[in-house]
């Protein structure tokens, strides 16, 4: 478990670290890649968590096949709930009924979205997690969002008063909490961020984000929308920044980064692949990887009850900021 202090931990072997990150690893996949997951699930271990993002426009109710289908082939689902996006309170409880007492659904990924106007109830995440819909819907876990480069539409000071408002919630309905990072091309801005969760909640599980393996324009493009720092600063100025978009094709470098630290910080327990629609590609990277590291169980190895738990799952005391 996590330290109970904000203090460093003692070095620990990097290959072991490596094994637990990449044990812990996550992958998303998005409704177009449905047909697709039959064979990105041949390549994931049993239980991985697949996390199917919210899309604009797009009732929660059209990702419960795609759940539905994701839970059936051993693995975990985990959908994105986007406060902003959905119309009605009834809606978001009809959809958790049936993906919960279904779909075996756990677990949701909360986030705030990033409509102009809410386009129902609740004017952000941390309205959606205080109304209680989520622990009354049977919900036992939640992640939420972090970001090394800051969020484009949101103040740091905001993003951090929203942040321990979500833990401070989370750990009155005693729901499990952890964080995933938005990704970064920037090394230190993990680090920075790491550091100041461990100081904040420092019994918080911390999921590094990372571009998998995919095509260099698409990441950018991706990167642009999703305000992540580096690519506005690449499209503004085309300095040794862009260097480090157009040559991405793998996240190794990424993977070695979030490994340096978790080998003296307890708080990185995992690493989150952003697909950027190649679920294949990017399950298949994970594999590879796992294979070429000596990390076990591979596909089939072993059932998602036998496999060492990860980090999430624990409600999270308040924290003190």
């Amino acid at each position: 478990m996590p330290q109970q202090s904000g203090s460093a931990a003692a070095e620990r072997p990097a290959h072991e670290t490596l094994a637990e990150l990449l044990d812990n690893a996550s992958i998303e996949i998005t409704l177009r890649e449905a047909p697709a997951l039959a064979e990105a699930a041949g390549l994931l271990a049993a239980g991985t968590c697949v996390y199917v993002p919210s899309l604009p426009s797009r009732s929660l109710q059209l990702s419960l096949p795609l759940l539905a289908d994701i839970h059936a082939r051993g693995l975990d689902p985990v959908p994105h709930v986007a406060a902003r996006r959905l119309p009605a309170r009834d809606e978001l409880v009809g959809f958790l009924s049936q993906a919960v007492a279904q779909h075996g659904v756990h677990r949701v990924m909360l986030i705030g979205g990033d409509e102009d106007r809410p386009l129902g109830p609740w004017r952000d995440s941390v309205e959606l997690l205080a109304s209680g819909v989520l622990q009354e819907a049977g919900v036992r876990e939640i992640g939420i969002a972090v970001y090394p480069e800051g969020h484009p539409k949101i103040t740091q000071d905001d993003l951090w008063r929203a942040f321990d408002a979500k833990v401070k919630l989370a750990a009155q309905q005693g729901l499990g909490v952890y964080a995933i990072t938005q990704f970064s091309f920037a090394p230190e801005r993990i680090v920075a961020l790491g550091a100041e969760l461990l100081q904040r909640a420092p019994q918080l599980p911390v999921y590094i984000g990372m571009p998998g393996p995919s095509d260099p324009l698409q990441l950018l493009r991706y990167a642009q929308r999703c305000g992540v720092g580096v690519a506005r600063r690449a499209l503004s100025t085309l300095g040794t920044q862009i260097a480090k978009l157009m040559s991405h094709t793998e996240p190794s470098d990424q993977l070695a980064a979030a490994t340096r630290y978790a080998q003296h910080h307890p708080n990185v327990v995992g690493v989150h692949l952003f697909s950027f629609g190649g679920v294949v590609r990017t399950a298949r990277w994970i594999r590879q990887r796992a294979q070429a590291d000596g990390v076990n169980p591979l596909p089939g190895a072993a059932p998602a009850a036998d496999r060492p738990a990860d980090r999430r799952g624990a409600p999270v005391p308040p924290t003190g900021g």
